[in-house]
């Protein structure tokens, strides 16, 4: 699971993490522009939110979506606001997650 935010510089990061790890299932949060302009190079599931909406409306709308079983979570795009909604509705699920970047020694989880 991946946030993309509206800045272009970090969707290479993103783009490296899909292509180069094996995923279950790969999931991306942004808005309907990110989804347009990102072409991830493996199929991919997204959660659509509006970034100007309410801290409580970005938390429900990405927890209603939330897998079950263990969850990758890459913060490297994306707002601080995202950011903090994602790990709130991973905390209220209570979902089993940890963070995952790619690093010059490879896939690194934390």
């Amino acid at each position: 699971m991946a946030v993309l935010g509206i800045g272009k510089g970090t969707w290479g990061h993103v783009a490296r993490l899909i292509a180069e790890t094996e995923w279950d299932k790969i999931l991306l949060i942004s808005n309907e522009w990110g989804q347009q302009n990102f072409a991830p190079s493996k199929e991919a599931e997204w959660i659509l939110i509006n970034n100007r909406a309410g801290f409580e409306i970005l938390k429900d709308t990405i927890k209603e979506k939330l897998p079950e079983g263990e969850i990758a979570v890459s913060l490297i795009s994306g707002s601080g606001k995202e950011h903090m909604a994602l790990i709130a509705a991973l905390k209220e699920k209570a979902s089993k997650y940890e963070f995952v970047v790619l690093t010059g020694d490879g896939t690194k989880y934390f």
